[in-house]
């Protein structure tokens, strides 16, 4: 059990892609960040858009979630009007923050007001640079994430701005992300939000003779997800005010999942509960969702082989989720619905999901029925009745988990 020294508890900021993503995390998060298409590094990711921006952040304030917007895309010239459009509605939104680095994107915050945050994409990795960003407005920095834990404590004693780090998900093999790979091979920009990850790709070496070298796997750029839940004690204890997990393009399971891992490490700390029986548990958590592997990444040293998953560049995770069918119908009255198992069967005891732009439900089937009849199994082609807890929608997509 670790024991707790006194100190702020740090704020737990949260993906989201939509509004599904948002009731994923609701009861954890105390921040999320979001994007919208023309000017966020997961432009594929965002179903919030300019119109929409003030419904869902009001949405997020009525949970009591800070909300901030991340327009952390290279800018360019015939960019500059939609640009200053979006800064104004972000204003009038009522946004918490805006993550940017852009120049062009700081002076527009400044002008509506806006409070800035600079994002990982700024490389910010020393206190001089801090202090730049100070001096132009920004009450927090991303740091980058190539650097160590000693470093970042190092800025911390130095500086009194606001310091945020990533503690969960998806590396990139470039430096804080800055990569021109995708955009030579495939025309898509990782700067511009379009990276189609060619680092996730199988590669070969060969010399001029067109000789293939020996390398140590097929996948030898991708690079392990972090995950870094076991380490929170020594994290609250650096001083890092924002902890933040990566994985806007992720499905709303992975961000409750990790969620409320990182909820319950940061509370159990400083309830003074924090144990390794916990971090077991909360490893096999998230080794449930999807992840590429784990690894610490720069927080305790460069990262070597051991931080390349060489023999597979997609899903780790044994767990997945098997689309069985589509919700037909709800009846709020009993907390029934209506499911149309058009792909595949489910069965009773089965944990499952219910899953649409704006629904997120697990939970177990404990009933199933068909014309009211109790059954223990639903065949591929039939509708049954399924209780739900929460409100779900027609069209809402229905998983089962499967080992």
């Amino acid at each position: 059990m670790v024991r707790m020294v006194k100190t702020k508890k740090p704020e737990l900021m949260c993906p989201i892609r939509d509004l599904a993503s948002l009731e994923a995390c609701k009861d954890y998060a105390d921040a999320v960040y979001f994007g919208v298409a023309d000017f966020s590094l997961r432009a594929n990711a965002n179903a919030i858009r300019e119109e929409n921006m003030g419904q869902f952040v009001a949405k997020c304030h009525s949970y009591k979630i800070k909300a901030y917007l991340t327009v952390n895309a290279v800018v360019y010239e015939g960019e500059l009007k939609a640009l200053d459009r979006l800064m104004k509605k972000t204003k009038t939104a009522k946004v918490d923050a805006v993550i940017v680095w852009d120049p062009a994107a700081i002076r527009l915050a400044k002008k509506y007001g806006l409070k800035i945050f600079i994002s990982t994409q700024a490389n910010v990795s020393n206190t001089e640079t801090v202090e730049f960003y100070k001096k132009l407005g920004a009450k927090r920095v991303v740091l980058a994430r190539e650097m160590n834990l000693e470093q970042i404590k190092a800025v911390r004693k130095k500086t009194k701005i606001e310091i945020e780090t990533f503690v969960h998900g998806a590396m990139c093999m470039a430096i804080s992300g800055r990569c021109i790979l995708s955009s030579y091979l495939y025309g898509t920009s990782a700067n511009c939000g379009f990276c189609a990850q060619p680092c996730r790709k199988e590669w070969v070496l060969s010399d001029p003779e067109g000789n293939q070298l020996v390398t140590e796997g097929k996948y030898f750029l991708s690079a392990k997800d972090l995950c870094m839940v076991e380490f929170i004690p020594e994290l609250v204890k650096a001083g890092i005010d924002s902890f933040k997990i990566e994985g806007r393009r992720r499905d709303p399971r992975y961000i409750e999942v990790t969620s409320r891992c990182y909820r319950e490490a940061i509370d159990s700390y400083f309830s003074g509960t924090f144990s390794k029986e916990k971090v077991v548990q909360w490893r096999k958590d998230l080794e449930s969702v999807y992840n590429r592997g784990y690894s610490t990444g720069f927080y305790f040293s460069v990262p070597g082989k051991e931080g390349i998953s060489y023999e597979k560049a997609d899903n780790a995770s044994v767990h997945k989720k098997k689309l069985v069918g589509y919700v037909t119908k709800y009846y709020p009255k009993i907390q029934v619905a209506e499911i149309n198992l058009n792909h595949a069967g489910i069965n009773q005891g089965d944990e499952f999901i219910v899953e649409g732009a704006e629904t997120y439900w697990r939970g177990q089937v404990a009933t199933l029925q068909i014309n009211r009849e109790n059954i223990k199994h639903g065949k591929k082609g039939e509708r049954v009745a399924i209780k739900v807890e929460k409100i779900v929608r027609a069209k809402d997509k229905v998983f089962i988990l499967t080992l």
